[in-house]
């Protein structure tokens, strides 16, 4: 259904660290800054990047937006959530753990990268 996900970043240098550290605990690689200045994370199932808005103003959050990134198992979202801590990111809404749903069982983990963009780690559980 998606090709590629961009979210704005006021620092992409910083926004990079930050997602080359969570993206990395998932065992994805460093993204590339191509001549525009804009980070891409590019694999099989899609593109993720980052980009300061090409309109010239303030990157800013989607209210009520979340960016979910697939995790193999319950360590990955957990190492997810630790790099994203130590790289600059903000815990948010309930700590780590399993919800259940109508999606099912679930385990989440929930951060703001520094540019303010509500992301989450999601392993669905058998």
């Amino acid at each position: 259904m998606f090709s590629h996900i961009m979210v704005g970043a006021n620092d992409v240098q910083e926004a990079k660290v930050f997602y080359d550290a969570v993206l990395g605990a998932m065992g994805h690689g460093a993204g590339v800054i191509d001549e525009n200045g804009r980070c891409f994370y590019i694999t099989s199932g899609g593109i993720f990047s980052i980009s300061k808005p090409i309109d010239g103003e303030p990157a800013c959050h989607g209210n009520g937006s979340t960016i979910g990134f697939a995790a193999e198992n319950i360590a990955a979202a957990d190492a997810w959530h630790a790099a994203g801590l130590a790289n600059g990111g903000i815990t948010c809404e309930d700590p780590p753990g399993v919800r259940e749903g109508g999606a099912g069982k679930m385990y989440l983990a929930y951060l703001r990268d520094p540019s303010g963009n509500k992301i989450c780690a999601l392993h669905r559980m058998s």
